[in-house]
């Protein structure tokens, strides 16, 4: 360790008082140690002492453009490299690889300026100063690298800082977070960040859904928050602040850096009695390596909480409700169900579901499908329940429509009676629009200008018009939400492939629109080859009869079909299949021989 500098009085009496000279000397000795803005006027004060020889003295305050001027650029670039070149190999005193050390030192640029202004303010203090022991030893350094060294040694941080800075944090970060890592080795610290890397971050593309997953579970949050959510939001808030905002929460580039400023001890947990049991623990509940990030990143306290404190939440989560089975999906999608608030929320969310006369199943389910229920008031609840009620929707139907759509109940009060509204312009009554929440919620969580109207558009384009509309949409509600390029579309090509005009498609739709539910490999392909060819019918028939399709080849239609070829008896699609098991014995056997088939829904 260098000695104390002396400072002769003489040289600085007009320019500071003399009380100040030991804290300047510790400044420029120890830089890491002061803030930048304080080493920054100690270096000015002296800087103006002793002003530079390539300075224009007639206008110090001008810059110069001289030779001299470009020499000394050209010389401070060349110390750089030195710089970077020495760091190297000092960091390799301690274990690092050669290839990480010329890593580090080369995205290191502000720690190895601080470096190079070190070497220069010693230099300047050993040519101002004299018979100091600590300046002759600062002096027996022949070479730049040499001195370089001796500052980096100075410093104390043993290459962490330069480590820190190369890895996204700014340098005054780096010597915060460098504090709390004293008694960690460089090597076991570079391992420990490839460890974390490796866990944290996928190189898959669902890793831009971090940002999105992040702002829904902001979005839905109306409880009061514990320590660890402030924290999180905190965190968030910092990359949300940066180009690319939320957005760039899954890459590791761009977000690790806050994580660890956020979170400085996560790099002081040890990584075989912490973080590798922390992550066996969450493989066991069902969580695979490739979605560790969903829990890591959105919610970063879990790190800190190793798998003691993760195994005594996720207890604490079962305990409300059993979920063993479903515990890591839910983990998945909103890891902060795991804060004390949430767990607690579960309970009063249950009791108020209780009190509606809901399924205990029904509530389950949806807060499985939509964890981020557990972050909604119980009250803002309440607002949506009663609006569900008033369309007739109570008890187990509204247990149905909640495990089927649960984002429903986190959907904005106004949003949902615009919707309602929407219906109601198209011809629905109040107790029609009931019946649609209880068979498809999903239409009620769907955007009006995204989803409905261009719904209701493309409709109109194959010959379903307004008047038509609340037929076609009670029978089949689906067709409010299906895609209609992708699923309606080609239904309808196929059809008119087999000899249906786009007329009779648009007739056979809205007599039955059901029809644009079927599958064209299961369902529609080979019923129309057993209709024409085995059968020997036109395909007219079905345009007739469109509800042909509904019914069961194997199970209704073909034994059917063999009844009336044996007794030679010809019929319509409707007199064939429309009856039920009675009404066409009655009619075609002409016996009380009972058929051995039964009705049934299916369309297979």
């Amino acid at each position: 360790m260098a000695k104390s500098l002396s400072f002769p009085a003489y040289q600085f009496q007009p320019l500071i008082n003399p009380r100040y000279w030991p804290l300047l000397q510790r400044q420029l000795l120890y830089p890491y140690k002061y803030p930048p803005s304080h080493l920054h006027r100690s270096r000015l004060i002296l800087r103006n002492h002793f002003p530079p020889q390539c300075q224009n003295p007639s206008n110090p305050s001008s810059p110069s453009s001289t030779p001299a001027h470009q020499e000394e650029e050209e010389q401070h670039l060349e110390q750089l490299k030195e710089t970077r070149e020495a760091l190297s190999l000092f960091l390799q005193e301690f274990g690092v690889s050669p290839e990480d050390s010329v890593f580090i030192a080369s995205n290191a640029p502000k720690y190895a300026n601080m470096l190079v202004d070190s070497v220069r303010d010693l230099e300047e203090w050993s040519a101002w100063k004299s018979g100091d022991a600590g300046g002759e030893e600062f002096g027996e350094l022949k070479g730049f690298r040499e001195k370089v060294v001796h500052m980096a040694k100075v410093k104390g941080d043993n290459g962490k800082v330069a480590f820190l800075e190369s890895i996204g944090l700014n340098l005054s970060s780096a010597m915060n977070v460098a504090r709390y890592l004293s008694k960690e080795s460089l090597p076991g610290l570079i391992d420990k960040v490839k460890y974390m890397k490796d866990i944290f971050f996928t190189n898959g593309d669902d890793r831009i859904l971090f940002g999105k997953k992040a702002r829904r579970m902001m979005m839905h949050l109306s409880i009061p928050i514990d320590e660890d959510l402030q924290q999180t939001l905190s965190f968030f808030e910092k990359i949300e602040a940066r180009r690319g905002g939320l957005d760039m929460l899954g890459f590791s580039d761009a977000s690790f850096r806050y994580l660890v400023e956020s979170f400085p001890r996560i790099l002081s947990l040890p990584i075989d009695s912490h973080l590798k049991p922390m992550v066996q623990f969450l493989e066991s509940i069902g969580i695979s390596s490739n979605r560790m990030g969903n829990i890591f990143l959105l919610f970063p306290p879990t790190i800190l909480w190793g798998a003691k404190g993760i195994r005594s939440r996720v207890k604490a989560f079962r305990n409300v409700e059993t979920v063993d089975k479903s515990i890591g999906k839910v983990l998945v999608k909103c890891p902060w169900v795991l804060s004390s608030g949430m767990i607690e929320n579960y309970r009063e969310i249950l009791s108020f579901f209780d009190l509606e006369k809901v399924p205990r199943g029904s509530v389950e389910r949806a807060i499985q499908s939509w964890p981020h229920i557990l972050g909604c008031s119980p009250g803002k609840l309440k607002v949506m329940v009663e609006q569900f009620g008033d369309l007739g929707v109570r008890d187990k139907k509204l247990g149905q429509v909640i495990a089927t759509s649960p984002q429903l109940l986190l959907r904005k009060p106004s949003e949902f009676v615009q919707v309602v509204t929407f219906l109601k312009d198209l011809g629905f009554t109040q107790d029609d629009v009931g019946m649609l929440l209880s068979r498809c919620p999903e239409i009620f969580a769907a955007s009006i200008d995204n989803t409905l109207r261009k719904k209701i558009k493309s409709l109109a384009s194959i010959g379903i018009h307004e008047e038509h509309l609340p037929r076609v949409i009670k029978k089949y509600p689906e067709v409010l939400v299906s895609d209609f390029n992708s699923t309606l579309l080609p239904r309808m090509k196929y059809l008119m492939e087999i000899g249906i005009s786009k007329r009779d498609v648009a007739f056979m739709v809205r007599r039955f629109s059901p029809l644009l539910g079927y599958s064209i490999d299961k369902v529609l392909r080979p019923k129309y080859e057993f209709l024409v060819q085995t059968m020997e019918k036109p395909v007219r028939d079905v345009v007739e009869y469109p509800r042909y399709f509904s019914h069961s080849l194997e199970k209704k239609i073909k034994p059917r079909f063999l009844v009336l070829k044996r007794r030679n008896i010809e019929c319509s699609l409707k007199d064939m299949l429309a009856k039920n098991d009675e009404e066409f014995n009655s009619v075609f056997v002409h016996s009380v021989e009972r058929m051995p088939v039964k009705d049934s829904p299916s369309a297979d």
